[in-house]
């Protein structure tokens, strides 16, 4: 993985773009979206810079371009113009100067890449190749498109609206999150098109008990991720603790939730040990094994295991 994912929060942030073209406007229209205080380098801009500029949504510097323009205030440099050669000094100023710089189209010139992105409101997926195939990238947003529901941003706002007010009925982050996961996992929440469905939802799943007890469920990887069941997923994204054998390919421990623990073992005695102390602390575990693999058939005795297409 060369380019580390990140979303930067760019409000009252100033940004350069030097240019002032079609392919400024693309970026200039983004950047504004995200709150940035956009500053124009170009003798000339196109009609829609030239609108957000009267607007006073953008500031307009109306000369070519020299070294002095860039300075530590900005937050990100942008090179769009035609030139490759002016764009290629505004890299090596905005490099000496410490600031992230992307020249557009010229990927060993760019510091950072922007994405591909999908937005349902406050839900923003951002896809990306690495630069290497754009047309692909686009294939994959559209398959995302037919997929994701309409009513995320509806999900999202609702969520947002209650992060104080649900810490009056649940004190921990530990139950919060089990109370999430219950609630946005439900059938009439997923189809829900209003608030008020999603309130009426919201004050039921508030009544029912939470179910604190830790599992510990196994799954077993081979060599094509893509067999994985739905319900490993489920349980992978669910799990506070992650147990993988060394050898397991990071391609399914990628897949497990982001901020669950991650430990890899060699043996069955290392792993009991680690169990050992995830059980007596009540943790929602997942253990990574290889399929057909016999070691660990006393470990698991009646607990769940997973397996590649079908459940053991």
């Amino acid at each position: 993985m060369r380019y580390f994912p990140l979303f930067l929060d760019l409000l009252n942030k100033a940004v350069l773009v030097v240019g002032g073209g079609e392919v400024a406007c693309r970026k200039i229209e983004t950047l504004l979206r995200a709150g940035a205080h956009v500053t124009v380098v170009s003798p000339q801009i196109a009609s829609p810079i030239q609108v957000w500029v009267e607007q006073g949504r953008c500031q307009w510097v109306k000369n070519f371009y020299s070294s002095q323009f860039v300075t530590k205030e900005y937050r990100q440099v942008w090179a769009t113009t035609d030139n490759p050669e002016l764009n290629h000094q505004v890299y090596r100023d905005a490099t000496a100067a410490g600031i992230l710089v992307n020249v557009v189209d010229d990927q060993p010139y760019c510091d950072f890449i922007t994405p591909s992105i999908l937005e349902r409101g406050r839900i923003q997926i951002a896809i990306s190749s690495g630069g290497a195939s754009p047309v692909l990238i686009r294939n994959v947003r559209e398959t995302l498109e037919t997929v994701l529901p309409h009513n995320l941003a509806l999900l999202a706002d609702f969520g947002a609206s209650k992060r104080n007010s649900i810490k009056e009925y649940l004190p921990t982050v530990n139950l919060r999150r089990k109370f999430w996961e219950h609630f946005f996992a439900q059938n009439t929440v997923k189809n829900a098109t209003s608030r008020e469905a999603l309130e009426t939802c919201y004050r039921a799943a508030l009544t029912e008990e939470i179910n604190e007890r830790g599992e510990v469920v196994w799954i077993e990887y081979d060599t094509d991720v893509e067999l994985l069941p739905l319900k490993a997923l489920r349980y992978m994204q669910q799990a506070e603790l992650v147990l993988f054998e060394q050898a397991c390919p990071y391609e399914y421990i990628d897949l497990c939730r982001r901020d669950a623990e991650r430990e890899s073992f060699t043996h069955p005695g290392q792993l009991n040990e680690r169990l050992g102390v995830a059980k007596q602390a009540q943790q929602s575990v997942v253990v990574m094994v290889p399929s057909g693999k016999h070691d660990y058939l006393l470990l698991q005795g009646q607990e769940r295991v997973l397996k590649q297409g079908r459940e053991g």
